[in-house]
């Protein structure tokens, strides 16, 4: 799929490219080679190679502005250097099949942490929109995480099953990150936090990131998303990633995304929200930003992609928060739980 895009432009249907990264203020991201619940076995691990690869090219095209950072220490020296940090990781651990030789294969790579489910169960644990196959974590998940820790790789349960979660944390003697998500106690999405695993990760010396998804922040614009009819149209977007050279597919995609753009949607305050309740429940060295940035198809009002990243901050600023607390949530909580990983 990226090899259609060229990051080094300014995209116009793109959230990311390294230009708006520039023009938001953004000196360091994940890039996630997201797997598919379709692909399993050998598939799902090309997959995941295939789009590392693209990344590769795209870091290699464009040396000039941008490089890999592997650690907390790297983005630091990428900053310095005037360089965008580019850092890997892996969304859906079916690439690994049940193997800890790919496991550290993709380490060699620079893949520095794992989302352990998607959207369904996989070997490794049971989803949040699964089916609860394995009552949490599967036999190989609980030999996995000890694993990730014994390799410095960073465990994110986005995605995954609250028993999920709980048997992660009981495992894990490093902290983990949840990348990606929001507050359940504000918006009743699965794919969102309770209090309890929100304090649970922050017990454990992780971080919890929020994220610009408008159903997972308001529950009232699931309604308005379920009233318009859309919904029965996003079926376009797997077709278009399945299909990506297609022009048909892209232009169907995009007229998608226009008419969920033009949709009433919560702005940049209603994500402060969630920001401003994870940071009372769990405290302010355990609080960051996962957007989710083209792994989204809409963003809240306001965040339509990353150029536009420093209205969150002055939104924080508005409600008191001090330099300190936003340049944690900005990044220094996330770099700190990577450091600690790599223990």
């Amino acid at each position: 799929m990226y090899r259609l895009r060229d990051f080094g432009c300014d995209n116009a249907f793109a959230q990311v490219d390294f230009p708006k990264m520039v023009r938001g203020g953004v000196d360091a991201s994940f890039f996630a080679a997201y797997v598919p619940a379709r692909l399993q076995g050998g598939e799902a691990t090309d997959y995941a190679r295939r789009l590392i690869d693209e990344v590769d090219r795209q870091v290699a095209a464009n040396a000039d502005r941008v490089a890999y950072a592997r650690c907390s220490d790297g983005v630091r020296r990428n900053r310095k250097a005037g360089k965008t940090s580019v850092l890997l990781g892996i969304e859906n651990a079916s690439a690994l099949q049940e193997s800890f030789d790919l496991l550290h294969a993709f380490y060699k790579r620079g893949v520095r942490y794992v989302t352990l489910t998607h959207s369904a169960d996989n070997q490794v644990g049971d989803s949040c929109t699964g089916q609860g196959t394995w009552g949490g974590l599967s036999p190989f998940g609980k030999r996995l995480i000890p694993e990730m820790n014994r390799r410095r790789m960073l465990i994110d349960v986005a995605h995954s099953a609250d028993s999920t979660i709980r048997d992660v944390l009981a495992l894990s003697a490093k902290p983990v990150a949840y990348t990606h998500g929001a507050c359940r106690a504000l918006a009743s999405h699965r794919r969102n936090l309770p209090d309890g695993l929100i304090r649970g990760i922050a017990d454990g010396g992780g971080v919890v990131c929020i994220s610009i998804y408008p159903p997972f922040l308001d529950d009232g614009f699931v309604q308005t998303l379920a009233a318009s009819g859309l919904e029965a149209k996003m079926s376009v977007e797997d077709a278009f990633i399945q299909d990506p050279g297609n022009e048909g597919k892209r232009a169907a995609w995009e007229a998608v995304q226009r008419e969920l753009q033009e949709l009433p949607r919560p702005g940049v305050g209603r994500m402060a929200d969630h920001i401003e309740h994870a940071v009372s429940v769990a405290g302010i060295e355990h609080v960051g930003i996962g957007t989710d940035y083209d792994g989204i198809e809409v963003t809240v009002a306001g965040l339509e992609d990353i150029s536009s990243f420093g209205k969150i901050f002055d939104e924080l600023r508005k409600r008191g928060f001090s330099r300190r607390d936003i340049s944690l949530i900005a990044g220094k909580n996330m770099l700190r739980v990577l450091k600690e990983n790599r223990r």
